[in-house]
Parts: C-alpha cells; sequence; structure tokens
C-alpha cells in the first residue's frame, strides 16, 4: 500500500508565539535569549531578525552586532511547551498517526484518510487536508505552519527543508526523482559531514551525481551505501517512530580527586561533547537541549541546561554550550567531584550545517 506523509514545521515557532502573545513585537526583530549585555546564546530569532543574518547558538552580543534593533525576549520553555502539547492535540485529531519529533515538528501518516487508489492521486488528494489544517492551526493558535507532502518521510522533510514559511509543498511520484537530481548529497538523511566528504572525494557533489553513479556506494559510504543509493532516488521505507526512541544522551565523569582545574575541566567537556556528537551522528539525530550537571564533594549536585530551536549535533558547538553553562550560573565555584554533559529534543538534524559567528 502507498503512503501519504505530512511533515508539519511550526514557523519560527518560540519567536511566533512571543509576536502572538505581544501585538507590540508583531513585525520586529524578535530574538528569543539573553540580552546583548549579558554573557548568553540565542535561542531563536523570529524571520525578521534572521535577515539580518541571527541564527541559534550564536552568542547574543553577536546577534546585538548583527541586528541592532532587534528586540531581546527572555526564553519561556513553559509557555512553549504548552503551546505544543494544544498544536499536536489539534494534529492528533485529524485521525492522522502522529508522530512528534520536536517541540514544533512532527510527521503525519495520513494514508488511511485519503480516498484515491493510486500513489499520486492520493497525494493530491491529500493537499486539501493539508490547507485545512494549516487553516485551522492559523485560526485557533494564531500561528502559521509550513506542510511538505511526499510519499515517504524523506520527500516530505527535504520538501520542507526547502519550502518558505507557511508554505505547503507537494513531491509528486512521477516527478520525486528529478527533484532531487540538482540537491546537494548534504539534503539527504544520513549524509553527515564524513560521508560528505567521502562523496566529494569521489566527484559525488549532488543527488543527481549518486543516481548516475555507477559504481557500489559501500566502498564510500560503507553500510549505509545500499540505503544512500535508495534515499538518492526518493525511496525510502522507515515507519513512523511511535514507539520507544532516545530520548537523551549523556557522559559523566566522577574524578579521583576533587577538582576546578579549568584545564581538566575542559578536557573532560571536550571528551564528553566529541562522544555525544559521535553516538548523535550514529543515531543521525540531533539535539535541541545541552546540559550540564556538577556534584560537590558535598554531593550537592546541580544541573543547568539551554534549549534551542536549531539542532546541534557538531562537538564544538556542544562544548562551548557546556562552557556558558558553566560560567553563566557560575557552577565551578568550588572543586567539583563529578562533572557531566547531556542532550535531549533529539530529532532529525536539518540538512543544513549550523555556521557559529
Amino acid at each position: 500500500m502507498f503512503r501519504v506523509i505530512f511533515h508539519l514545521d511550526m514557523d519560527a515557532f518560540y519567536a511566533s508565539v512571543e509576536q502572538r502573545d505581544s501585538p507590540a513585537l508583531r513585525g520586529k526583530a524578535v530574538i528569543v535569549g539573553a540580552p546583548p549585555t549579558q554573557r548568553g546564546v540565542v535561542c531563536a530569532a523570529s524571520y525578521e531578525a534572521r535577515k539580518f543574518g541571527v541564527r541559534s547558538a550564536m552568542p547574543s552580543i553577536t546577534a546585538g552586532r548583527l541586528c541592532p534593533d532587534g528586540v531581546f525576549v527572555r526564553p519561556r520553555m513553559e509557555r512553549y511547551r504548552e503551546e505544543s502539547d494544544q498544536i499536536m492535540h489539534l494534529v492528533a485529531a485529524t485521525g492522522a498517526v502522529l508522530e512528534q519529533v520536536s517541540i514544533d515538528e512532527a510527521y503525519l501518516d495520513v494514508s488511511a484518510l485519503c480516498q484515491a487508489d493510486e500513489p499520486d492521486a492520493a497525494l493530491l488528494d491529500s493537499v486539501s487536508l493539508a490547507r485545512q489544517l494549516k487553516a485551522r492551526i492559523r485560526t485557533e493558535r494564531q500561528l502559521t505552519a509550513t506542510i511538505c507532502v511526499g510519499s515517504n518521510k524523506l520527500l516530505a522533510k527535504i520538501a520542507s527543508d526547502h519550502q518558505i514559511p507557511y508554505g505547503l509543498t507537494l513531491i509528486s511520484e512521477k516527478d520525486k526523482v528529478q527533484f532531487l537530481r540538482p540537491l546537494p548529497v548534504r539534503a539527504l538523511y544520513g549524509v553527515g559531514k564524513v560521508t560528505e566528504e567521502a562523496l566529494h572525494r569521489a566527484g559525488i557533489e549532488t543527488v543527481g551525481d549518486l543516481q548516475d553513479h555507477p559504481g557500489d556506494l559501500r566502498a564510500l559510504a560503507g553500510s549505509f551505501g545500499p540505503k544512500l543509493r535508495q534515499f538518492a532516488f526518493g525511496e525510502d521505507h522507515r515507519p513512523l517512530e511511535l514507539g520507544e526512541e532516545i530520548k537523551s544522551i549523556s557522559g559523566e565523569e566522577t574524578f579521583l580527586k576533587d577538582t576546578d582545574d579549568r584545564k581538566v575541566l575542559r578536557a573532560c567537556l571536550r571528551e564528553q561533547a566529541a562522544d555525544i556528537s559521535a553516538r548523535l551522528k550514529r543515531h543521525r539525530l540531533g539535539a535541541h537541549t545541552v546540559q550540564v550537571k556538577v556534584r560537590y564533594s558535598d554531593f550537592t549536585t546541580l544541573t543547568r541546561q539551554i534549549s534551542l530551536e536549531e539542532s546541534l549535533t557538531e562537538p564544538d558547538d556542544l562544548y562551548r554550550l557546556a562552557c556558558f553553562l558553566l560560567a553563566r550560573e557560575k557552577l565551578v565555584s568550588r572543586p567539583l567531584r563529578l562533572l557531566g554533559l547531556g542532550v535531549s529534543g533529539l530529532r532529525e538534524p536539518a540538512g543544513q550545517q549550523l555556521v557559529l559567528i
């Protein structure tokens, strides 16, 4: 049986909630995060702020320099989670099978709601449902969503990555191979930095190059090779994840002797960040929340975290945010017995690499 999959992505979610709740912010460059006068990072940015180059995980001082008229708003994670629950409840009411992959993103399998008996006809039939869902979210929640439609998760997500806010895109079965041809190989699910570099060394820059490659891709991508070829032709048999999945990844170290030596602590964090990054990439996930954990000699244990709108996978990003949290919260005020680093809010990372300034 053929499938019809929606990928739903709330537009600039954190910032849009702030603009909705505070009408004075509408149309302004809203930056969710600490103000540029304080040590902090950007958690999210409105589309007005993104035009100036402001991105998640960017230091607030850099965002303030790029966007001097930006309005900085402290994040309200509880508010965003409450809003996410309302939206996902509304989405589930359609009767679709739902896989929520983050606070503002979900896959919907609407195959059972389509009446047509031929793949492309079913995809076209689903467009009216997508329009109704977008309109209902806008009417009932005063927020906008982008929905992209395909026969599988790969196509629906790729269409979303290339769509404008409040968009609606459909990739038909007859057009999918041609649609994929000009895209960079990094656009395909599962292609990270290492695989991308290996493909580039072989002269494979685009998905079209993958489609035309006559050899066995296992020589370039190992056991992922056969799956990579399927993805290049728009084939993806992954089901929606409805059961248990990885919720978090973490690591911690108990020191033989309590220490506040910065070199020791930095080396510990770098090792943990590298390990977590490797595990994220192995599972083809990105993290939206970074958390540090410290324990003192009296066994007092503290955790602090920060949540971002864009996902992170690279060790340098995880390490830098961990150091930021330790410094902001003044957690190394005395020797540590234990130091830990963890990530949560896991989902498929966006195809584009995060650029830090």
